[in-house]
């Protein structure tokens, strides 16, 4: 059964908001954010945003080195913590940490991924997109919650991507065992995972004051997209034999001002007050995809189904259960 307040408000804000104009008016002074992936494209723009607004935010990175570094060169005054997503120890160790020196957090932005990379295992087996994507912050997101729980109407942000349509849950086979791997199915199913796993978190927590959202920032040309060759770029229809976007790739790319836009919408707007385990795209809540849609928008039925987001949530559960045992 689909989300059933899947259906856009009618912001007036769309493909071209950029996060300074989403943030214009809100003002977060005393407020804690953790923001996973702060260091570099999406990241980085939401949290120049959070500092704008007078946030205090703290920035897990799998290299802190890096991160301080990046921070360091774009004049950013931000607490790092060291968490690689791919090891559940290391996850638990950064949200302890971050536990010690705050009583409560207010703003969680899941937001650090990987994309169409070659074969990874990790842990039992783990397939890696799946396995960082999801697993590593739902386990981060589960050891934050009495922090979040103390943030008196916190919300928690996941980034999904609209590349989960090639994809629902691959419930027979989520990390390729039993047929040969690939990359795009691996990603899709990933990013259908983040938006099941906002929802059902929402399911959960709503009453206890914590809102939960996924979102599609946009198709941008960041970082993480160091695994995707001129060739597929080409073959996606986003650029040109010569290097240049095609006249339908520039309709629809954003810049990361403008990827930021919804995350930090999602994370601040007052709309959403009453709200809560929408996938939201383009600062507003998404429509339910149809097959006249374009490839680029909408959200698949699966990935807003409140049976599929509660079945995934158990499997989860019982995967770092064995993985720990």
């Amino acid at each position: 059964m689909a989300a059933k307040n899947q259906k856009p408000l009618g912001t007036g804000l769309g493909l071209h908001t950029t996060a300074t104009e989403v943030m214009e008016g809100v003002r977060l002074d005393g407020k804690t954010a953790v923001v996973t992936g702060g260091y570099s494209g999406l990241g980085i723009e939401v949290v120049k945003a959070l500092l704008l607004a007078g946030a205090e935010v703290v920035a897990p990175a799998r290299d802190k080195r890096k991160a301080d570094e990046a921070f360091a060169s774009a004049g950013l005054a931000i607490a790092t913590v060291e968490m690689d997503l791919a090891n559940l120890t290391s996850v638990y160790e950064a949200a302890a940490e971050i536990g010690d020196s705050h009583n409560s957090v207010d703003l969680l932005f899941n937001n650090a991924g990987v994309m169409a990379c070659p074969e990874t295992r990790i842990g039992p087996g783990w397939e890696y997109q799946f396995a960082v994507n999801h697993i590593g912050h739902f386990v981060f997101t589960r050891e934050l919650m009495p922090y979040l729980l103390n943030g008196a109407g916190a919300r928690v942000v996941t980034t999904s991507s609209v590349g989960h349509k090639r994809s629902r849950i691959r419930w027979d086979d989520i990390h390729f065992k039993k047929e040969p791997y690939d990359k795009w199915l691996a990603y899709a199913q990933s990013k259908t995972a983040n938006a099941l796993f906002a929802l059902e978190l929402n399911n959960r927590r709503d009453k206890d004051g914590v809102k939960s959202f996924s979102v599609h920032p946009g198709p941008v040309l960041t970082p993480i997209m160091r695994h995707i060759t001129e060739e597929e770029l080409i073959g996606m229809g986003w650029k040109q034999p010569n290097g240049k976007l095609t006249d339908e790739a520039q309709g629809f790319i954003k810049s990361p001002s403008t990827g930021a836009a919804t995350l930090l919408w999602a994370a601040t707007s007052p709309l959403l007050e009453n709200r809560g385990g929408e996938y939201c795209e383009d600062c507003d809540i998404a429509a339910i995809s149809t097959p006249e849609a374009p490839r680029w928008v909408n959200v698949a039925e699966w990935a807003v189904d409140d049976d599929d987001a509660k079945r995934l949530w158990a499997m989860t559960e019982e995967m770092i259960l064995a993985a720990e045992a």
